[in-house]
């Protein structure tokens, strides 16, 4: 029998599964979507007994008639979904969310295979709201009754975890489909930061590369490390003193678990503005920093930069989080 997976489209979702199933014993599955990062993300992974990549589409910011066309798909999509199930003996579904989610969580549903939820954020996404209601069990940090409250982070984070004393580098990171605002403000910042003599790390968003290195030719800048998706994050997380970047809860979660202080400039168009509460869970705790796109700007980096308790903050971070998440998520999974 087989430990299926299945959700993605953005890297946060996808590391939820890469921390679970390293602790995973029985055979793993995955089930994600030919758009969005699933298929590039997976491309070379060997850890799975099988992986497949159905035709999932996002069903929001559509007309009538979208919505319509990306319904009859979901059905087709799902019937294929029930089909994989079947073949690899499914057990358990464990679902992180995203539209990649949707064919084989309903799927795992109509054939009485248990769903097992995590929630990521501390607003549900539109999924797995809707799909609460009929899990088994629904995971979440922000959830007192949850059968681990510890985020899943890949262990990594936590062995090169590292207390911080002094700025020599900073990383901004914007996601692999990048941020415009952090891509601006990076090239007003960055070449005031060189001239203090810190490194930059950019993660400017895959399509975004080639032009945000051009941008810094013009200003006459090398030696910034601009890249999209990586293989590599956790190196350069461990490589960073300081970092600047969106709120998702994976990236959250894996700067404290290495001790990485952080700026956090949250999403402002996630659903229930979830990325600003993400931060906030940390910014009351006086362990992070969080300003919105419109209050952004180069002179507030700056002052963080230069007045921030760097050593304190570093080292209370990592105590934020235990690092027994994923484990705990994947003893419960083969349980099933």
């Amino acid at each position: 029998m087989s430990i299926v997976f299945t959700g993605g489209g953005t890297g946060g979702h996808l590391a939820i599964i890469d921390s679970v199933k390293e602790y995973v014993l029985n055979d793993k599955v995955y089930i994600g979507s030919t758009s969005g990062l699933d298929t590039t993300w997976y491309k070379d992974d060997t850890t799975f007994k099988s992986k497949y990549f159905l035709d999932s589409k996002v069903v929001m910011n559509k007309n009538l008639l979208g919505r319509v066309k990306v319904l009859i798909s979901l059905l087709k999509e799902i019937k294929k979904a029930r089909d994989i199930l079947k073949k690899e003996n499914a057990k358990v579904l464990f679902c992180v969310g995203g539209y990649s989610a949707a064919p084989a969580s309903i799927a795992a549903l109509t054939l009485r295979v248990p769903l097992v939820i995590h929630e990521q954020n501390s607003v549900s996404g539109v999924l797995n709201k809707f799909l609460e209601p009929f899990a088994k069990e629904f995971i979440s940090a922000f959830t007192p009754n949850s059968v681990t409250t510890s985020y899943p982070i890949k262990k990594v984070y936590f062995k090169t975890c590292r207390v911080r004393d002094s700025i020599k580098s900073v990383l901004i990171i914007g996601g692999s489909q990048g941020s415009v605002t952090l891509n601006n403000l990076a090239l007003k910042l960055v070449p005031i930061l060189q001239e203090k003599g810190i490194k930059v790390y950019h993660q400017a968003g895959e399509k975004n590369i080639d032009s945000i290195k051009q941008e810094y030719e013009k200003l006459g800048i090398d030696g910034v490390e601009v890249f999209g998706f990586t293989t590599k994050l956790a190196k350069i997380v461990e490589d960073a003193d300081f970092a600047i970047a969106r709120a998702g809860a994976s990236t959250l979660w894996e700067l404290t678990a290495n001790g990485l202080p952080a700026l956090y400039v949250p999403y402002p168009y996630a659903v229930g503005d979830h990325q600003y509460y993400n931060a906030k869970y940390l910014v009351d705790k006086n362990l992070a920093y969080v300003y919105r796109d419109n209050e952004l700007s180069v002179d507030r980096v700056l002052e963080i930069i230069d007045n921030i308790n760097l050593k304190e903050i570093s080292t209370k971070l990592p105590e934020q989080i235990d690092p027994s998440g994923a484990e705990d998520i994947a003893k419960y999974l083969e349980t099933f």
